[in-house]
This record gives structure tokens, C-alpha cells and sequence, in this order.
């Protein structure tokens, strides 16, 4: 069985690769973000029902990252509430 010191280091371990994939949900984020601007300019005017189709599907994308980001700060936060303890 792990030390509780092993164990902290292991769970600040998993809490720096949970912050490395904020960062990279986060750029992902940004990145949709951009590209929806950019769509949206391109194809401003268009009534073509594909046209609003990407555009929902993008924004579908956004929310579920942003859902996603929620659930690791709920992890981080589980995960340090849990550290705590020991």
C-alpha cells in the first residue's frame, strides 16, 4: 500500500495533467470560438440550411467544452478536498 505521502504525490501528479487538459480544452475553445467568427462572416446572409446547421453544430461543440472544463474543476476540487483529509 502507498505512503499518504506517495498517495498526495501521485494525486498532484494527476491534478497537474487535469490543469494541462483545462489548457488544452481551453485553447480548443478559443480556437471554436475563432473559427465561429469567421463562418459567421463568411457565410453572412446565407439562408442555406446547411449554413445554420454548422453554425449549431459549433455551437453545440462550445457548450459541451464548456461542460467539459466544469466537470474537471469539479474533479480538482473533489481531488484537493480528498487531499485534505489525508
Amino acid at each position: 500500500m502507498a505512503s499518504v505521502a506517495e498517495l498526495k504525490a501521485a494525486i498532484d501528479a494527476a491534478l497537474q495533467q487535469i490543469g494541462e487538459g483545462q489548457a488544452a480544452v481551453q485553447a480548443a475553445s478559443d480556437k471554436l470560438s475563432e473559427a465561429q467568427q469567421t463562418l459567421a462572416g463568411a457565410l453572412e446572409g446565407s439562408g442555406h440550411s446547411t449554413v445554420d446547421a454548422a453554425q449549431a453544430s459549433l455551437s453545440q461543440a462550445a457548450q459541451e467544452l464548456e461542460e467539459c472544463l466544469a466537470a474537471t474543476l469539479a474533479a480538482v476540487e473533489q481531488a484537493q478536498l480528498y487531499v485534505s483529509t489525508l
